[in-house]
């Protein structure tokens, strides 16, 4: 943590001419932007009606603290940004977004970055349409996000076993490290139900690319597919 709490301090020293240069210069193009969100839309939602999901909902971002929802629950690491007065200012998002794991260690955001910083600009322009301080900017309209597989909603409603899952998930658990930490594989610790059962489908009738992840949930059952998504999603 000793690490983090040095970054978090250089973004402490940046904030505030960060803060009187976003109020005066234009960040990037958000229409622009509005396409290298869709990196993002997997697990982030903006716009009216959106919600938290894998992570956090992204509206109003701009000048909040960090993990500054009750609601949801962030990795340790982003508790200790939040205790150290880390907020969201324009240079403190760009640093994360360009190398996550390295500005706030123990993220459970599993994205390797964005490192032009062009794409950065642009996709802070498109998320601050979504923010309404420090200007009197209203909420933009919302954001389309495609589904990726409409499910019958009998197969959602199943209601999966945790204890099963935790049984089926030593196969998941070969690659996906159970406390939530990234090592060039993403995260799958607290998923929402709901995305994870889409997820495993997606792969299930190989409409996600990846040629383990679809034999692995083609051999799935709706009903193991469901108790594995009970027991990543209640882990702690």
């Amino acid at each position: 943590m000793r690490l983090g709490g040095v970054v978090i301090a250089v973004w402490a020293a940046l904030s505030g001419a960060a803060f009187a240069e976003e109020n005066a210069t234009a960040i990037g193009d958000p229409e622009r932007g509005a396409k290298m969100f869709k990196r993002c839309q997997s697990c982030h939602q903006v716009g009216q009606g959106g919600k938290h999901k894998v992570g956090p909902h992204l509206n109003g971002i701009f000048f909040r603290p960090a993990a500054a929802f009750d609601d949801y629950k962030y990795s340790n690491g982003m508790y200790a940004a939040r205790e150290a007065g880390l907020v969201w200012d324009v240079d403190g998002l760009s640093n994360f977004l360009e190398a996550p794991k390295a500005t706030v260690p123990g993220t459970k955001m599993s994205f390797r970055g964005m490192k032009k910083e062009q794409d950065r600009n642009d996709l802070l322009a498109y998320l601050r349409t979504f923010s309404d301080n420090p200007q009197d900017i209203p909420e933009a309209a919302p954001t389309a996000r495609k589904v990726e597989v409409e499910l019958a909603p009998e197969i959602l409603a199943i209601v999966g076993d945790p204890d099963y899952g935790e049984y089926l998930s030593t196969e998941c658990t070969t690659c996906h490290q159970t406390d939530g930490a990234y090592d060039g594989i993403p995260s799958i610790v607290q998923w929402p139900t709901e995305d994870f059962v889409i997820a495993m489908h997606a792969y299930k009738i190989k409409q996600r690319e990846h040629p383990v992840m679809q034999m692995m949930a083609g051999r799935l059952s709706d009903e193991e597919i469901a108790a594995l998504a009970a027991y990543f999603g209640n882990l702690e």
